[in-house]
């Protein structure tokens, strides 16, 4: 009997000692699995994702600036200088454009806008007026729908209707810049985009001012944009956005102030090539 219960309890002892090591090895398997399997995930809802950690630097993305560039994609330009790349994105035309262009006129800041076929049907004019100005005109998709989940030819006639339109309004063909609708992207979306010869463009910094009926005030705005900015950020803002044009001169002048200068999406592809 004593040499039974001795057996009974070494059972016992092994079976513990193999349920712990089962714990932590699933544990250990799961922290690591995903990494040596990583691929880009898009955020809730396919949305692109940022999160700001520390003041004056770079978020954390939803995909690194290895896992977008071998899909011709960037969010930022990794560096420690001082750059900025500013981009709009124009859903309709309310009246702000004209002040948002003068003040970049003013600073002799090159922006990238990116246009949907309903603003370069009601203002052909400022679209010549950014070109005019320097400016890349980039494409934002015809309708502005969910572009993630599209097949191969669906995903081309939203770009192509767009590249059309441009070039029947300004003579020439549109430069291949692509910002997600929505913000929305799959991996699918991404290759699609760069076989069809497009950069596609993200942002690290942005604020929520598109809704016209409840618009940040000056302070929120340079809340934000003063305090998020970093090294190497390409910056979203909307056009339709009363408060953009009411402080783009000043905003301007205080980033200009932190030592920051400005350059265009084409100088980034360079890099990023």
């Amino acid at each position: 009997m004593e040499h039974l219960r001795k057996v009974k309890g070494t059972s016992v002892v092994i079976v513990l000692a193999l349920f712990v090591a089962s714990f932590f090895l699933g544990r250990y398997a799961a922290q690591v699995a995903p990494v040596a399997g990583k691929a880009i995930q898009a955020g809730a809802d396919g949305n692109w994702g940022l999160s700001f950690q520390e003041e004056g630097q770079p978020p954390v993305a939803n995909a690194t600036f290895e896992e977008l560039a071998k899909y011709n994609a960037y969010y930022a330009e990794d560096t420690q200088e001082k750059t900025l790349y500013l981009t709009f994105d124009c859903g309709f035309e309310n009246g702000n454009t004209p002040a948002i262009l003068d003040a970049l006129k003013k600073h002799g800041v090159k922006a990238a806008f990116f246009i949907v076929g309903n603003y370069l049907e009601t203002s052909p004019d400022l679209v010549k007026r950014m070109l005019e100005e320097g400016h890349i005109v980039g494409n934002h998709s015809y309708h502005h729908p969910d572009m993630s989940k599209m097949g191969k030819e669906e995903f081309a006639k939203e770009l192509g209707e767009l590249e059309s339109l441009y070039e029947q309004a300004v003579g020439k063909p549109m430069e291949k810049y692509y910002r997600p609708p929505q913000g929305k992207y799959s991996e699918g979306s991404l290759q699609l985009a760069k076989e069809l010869g497009y950069q596609t463009v993200f942002w690290s910094l942005a604020y929520v001012d598109w809704n016209q009926d409840s618009q940040p005030s000056h302070e929120e705005a340079f809340d934000k944009l003063l305090k998020r900015v970093h090294p190497g950020a390409i910056v979203l803002l909307h056009n339709t956005s009363k408060t953009n044009g009411e402080i783009m001169d000043e905003l301007l002048t205080e980033w200009e102030k932190m030592g920051y200068t400005f350059k265009d999406l084409s100088q980034l592809a360079k890099k990023a090539g």
